[in-house]
């Protein structure tokens, strides 16, 4: 199995003496590549600020991950922006799309910044079912559409890896089956590696390896030998 992130001793500390707060605390695990991996907590455990770290979001108090033979914690601002913009698609449980944009054009937007070969916008929107969506607005689309967008919007740029922040949080059960049947196909299909945040045990069903957190430390690392498929969770 190859190795996505080393991950070692990696801590996040807010604030000081009295008043810090240890969101990570010398966390130490190695990330398999082309995975579906869930990372499982409630809020306040630690998984959000796991997932900055690890998208070049925000630099740790100490420690270090590794990606690809290159500690990505050492990376200059302009480093970390280039990290993120050619290896990194993000999905939020907002959708973050910009209101005066048509979906086309939201989904452009990202591509433009791209120093490396991407898909064109018209076809990433046929991929997550939106082919014929994309002379309209957001204000025009339903929350799984524009969910769809923002989507479309990770994968133009053809990202080593997808970070997953509740993208199903504000959607309804069917519609968030839907999406992770979508971001499963696209692991599947691109082989990309996708890391998704909940505190929904059921849909830590689905994964390929759950990392469960509490408290800001890994309470443990479990592969799942036959993970359902979404039709098959609820929650």
């Amino acid at each position: 199995m190859k190795t996505l992130f080393q991950i070692k001793d990696l801590s996040k500390t807010y604030g000081e003496q009295e008043l810090a707060v240890h969101a990570l605390k010398n966390i130490t695990i190695d990330i398999p590549k082309n995975k579906f991996i869930v990372i499982l907590g409630e809020s306040g455990s630690g998984k959000s600020t796991f997932l900055n770290m690890i998208g070049c979001m925000d630099n740790p108090t100490s420690g270090e991950i590794i990606f690809e033979n290159t500690n990505i914690t050492k990376f200059t601002k302009s480093e970390m922006t280039n990290f993120r913009k050619d290896k990194i698609g993000f999905v939020f449980q907002s959708y973050n799309l910009l209101p005066d944009l048509t979906a086309v054009e939201n989904v452009e937007f990202s591509t433009e910044i791209v120093d490396k070969s991407t898909m064109k916008a018209s076809e990433a929107l046929s991929a997550v079912g939106l082919g014929s969506r994309g002379n309209h607005f957001p204000s025009q689309l339903s929350g799984g559409e524009q969910q769809r967008v923002s989507i479309a919007r990770a994968i133009a740029k053809q990202p080593d890896i997808l970070l997953c922040d509740e993208p199903t949080g504000a959607l309804d059960f069917e519609t968030g089956i839907k999406i992770l049947e979508l971001l499963k196909e696209i692991k599947q299909n691109k082989d990309t590696s996708i890391i998704f945040i909940t505190h929904s045990k059921e849909i830590a069903k689905i994964a390929d390896i759950v990392i469960r957190m509490r408290n800001g430390e890994i309470l443990s690392y479990t592969e799942n030998e036959a993970p359902l498929s979404p039709s098959e969770v609820e929650w």
